[in-house]
């Protein structure tokens, strides 16, 4: 494993500080570890969403945009 050092504002220290506190993680760097693994599955998820949106769109089913089809389903979600 490697060893970086970084900086972090002082709202982000407290409240990883606070995190640690209560006993969620056992150190920063665990937390910032965890916190790296949900970013990169998110991002996954995110990958996989576009390309559904990508290839919807190039179907010439729907002349939406990946921004107009986002924007339906957001409010199809608060909606629903």
């Amino acid at each position: 494993m490697s060893r970086q050092s970084i900086s972090f504002t002082k709202p982000n220290d407290e409240w990883l500080k606070d995190q640690v506190d209560k006993k969620e993680y056992s150190t920063k760097s665990e937390l910032v570890n965890d916190l790296i693994r949900q970013a990169r599955k998110q991002q996954v998820q995110i990958n996989w969403i576009k390309a559904k949106l990508d290839k919807a769109e190039n179907s010439g089913f729907t002349n939406d945009s990946k921004d107009q089809i986002l924007h339906q389903s957001k409010s199809s979600l608060k909606n629903g």
